[in-house]
């Protein structure tokens, strides 16, 4: 099985992670999309109201979470009319997308697509199902054989946020090869120069969510990296083919991270707070960057700033390490990310304070 799989990335960083922890100031790492702000305390509250209660949990979640994930994406998306049977809650979003290949039966001979420059687990999970990965450029159609279309507005790595009219476009693409789309929705609570919209909005799916899928994850807009909470939702019958599987697969969020994802998705102040610490935070790291010679690429919404000076992404790496700072490189990501780096907005006020003083 791990023959299927490409190395882990995280893991040729190590060098670099051990030269800028030298640093007489201490590592600032930018490296990796981790919330290391307090969970909000109604969250907390929520997670040890029922650590006593002893039964399995459901794998299609209560119905207060489903109901409270069709209130949220109304409130705060605008996706209206979704029944709440259509809603799945997942133990992150890393485990759905590295399995979702094969639990929609995928295998050898299938081919899954993904942007370009895309998070590695897409790649990792149809390498898991034996299917063949397609990356496609920009408003590239799907190749015939394929199964899966990822989409990702706001993108990770580089913080792109597509149009409606673009994302239309790509779902008319893969419907007319027979694939499902997964889209990505896990930065759709954040944006800063633009405004990303869900795959089932109505100018996009063109009011039909017939084999669409939005996929979700509480870790970065409500702090829950730790927690492993996300859900998806969108075409009824996918949804219930996929609980199905997940029911066979014991694949079911712990009751007491339920009550937590119910409590954040009906309490949208702390959205409105987190998203304003990581603002702050952009709004002196992206001009430093710039005084420091780098152009800042697309990065209109999401938490990461796609970083270049035009040379290749590991001389960045190096040198940023040499300051004792440590960011991802773009190869990461893509072939096409050799000479960008990739910069979380995931530290603390005092790291990111750090950060622009050794910029300058």
């Amino acid at each position: 099985m791990t023959k299927r799989l490409p190395d882990f990335p995280w893991d040729s960083l190590a060098d670099h992670a051990a030269k800028a922890r030298t640093h007489p100031g201490g590592v600032v790492d930018l490296s990796v999309g981790t919330p290391v702000d307090p969970v909000p305390e109604v969250i907390q509250a929520a997670l040890s109201s029922v650590a006593a209660e002893p039964g399995y949990p459901t794998t299609h979640g209560t119905p207060e979470l489903r109901e409270a994930v069709v209130g949220a994406l109304a409130r705060r998306h605008g996706v209206t009319g979704l029944d709440p049977k259509a809603v799945l809650p997942t133990i992150g979003s890393k485990e759905l997308v590295a399995w979702l290949p094969s639990l929609l039966g995928l295998g050898p001979g299938d081919v899954v697509a993904i942007p370009a420059l895309a998070y590695p687990t897409y790649e990792v999970g149809a390498r898991l199902a034996g299917a063949t990965v397609a990356r496609l450029a920009d408003g590239e159609p799907p190749p015939d054989g394929t199964k899966l279309v990822w989409l990702n507005s706001p993108s990770n790595p580089t913080g792109r946020v597509q149009s409606a009219a673009a994302l239309a476009q790509a779902v008319t693409d893969a419907r007319a090869v027979g694939a499902v789309v997964a889209s990505d929705e896990c930065y759709l609570a954040l944006p800063w120069d633009a405004a990303p919209v869900s795959v089932l909005r109505d100018e996009v799916c063109g009011g039909s969510w017939d084999g669409l899928l939005a996929v979700h994850s509480l870790s970065k807009s409500s702090s829950l990296a730790g927690y492993r909470a996300g859900f998806l939702t969108g075409d009824p019958r996918l949804v219930a083919t996929l609980l199905e599987v997940r029911k066979h697969a014991g694949m079911i969020v712990p009751r007491p991270v339920q009550a937590a994802i119910t409590t954040a998705l009906g309490d949208d102040e702390h959205v409105a707070a987190q998203r304003a610490r990581y603002g702050r935070r952009r709004e002196v790291l992206l001009p430093a960057l710039k005084a420091a010679g780098f152009a800042v690429d697309h990065s209109e919404a999401g938490l990461y700033l796609w970083s270049t000076r035009d040379e290749d992404a590991w001389d960045t790496v190096g040198w940023f390490a040499s300051r004792g700072i440590l960011v991802a490189p773009g190869t990461f990501y893509g072939p096409t990310g050799d000479r960008h780096v990739r910069i979380a907005l995931t530290a603390s006020d005092e790291r990111v304070a750090a950060a622009v003083e050794r910029l300058s």
